[in-house]
């Protein structure tokens, strides 16, 4: 996505229109950029708005990942795999258990 994406984004969430899809969004966006921190700002926001958002749960884990914080990783991936498996949402359950997986050798 490209910065002007973004500014959208920014400018909605600005304006007060806060949801569990613009924290995703944003989140997506950022982590896509390596923007991490930024990434796992809007994406813890985006799992308590909606906490059955089983992409928004795998995506902060990779955000905590790629900023070596393994433990909130595996908390993040545990509640995902959770959360997918609930949904029935099985890409997203295989997903999160190759990264799992690597984590916890």
């Amino acid at each position: 996505m490209t910065d002007a994406m973004l500014e959208r984004l920014e400018a909605m969430l600005a304006q007060g229109q806060d949801n569990q899809l613009l924290r995703f969004g944003l989140g997506s966006v950022y982590f896509g950029q390596k923007s991490y921190r930024s990434a796992l700002l809007h994406l813890k926001v985006c799992v308590e708005q909606e906490p059955t958002h089983s992409a928004a749960w795998k995506l902060l884990g990779r955000s905590y990942q790629a900023l070596g914080l393994n433990d909130d990783a595996i908390r993040a991936y545990q509640q995902g795999l959770k959360v997918a498996q609930t949904n029935g949402d099985k890409q997203v359950e295989r997903e999160i258990t190759v990264f799992l997986k690597k984590l916890t050798k």
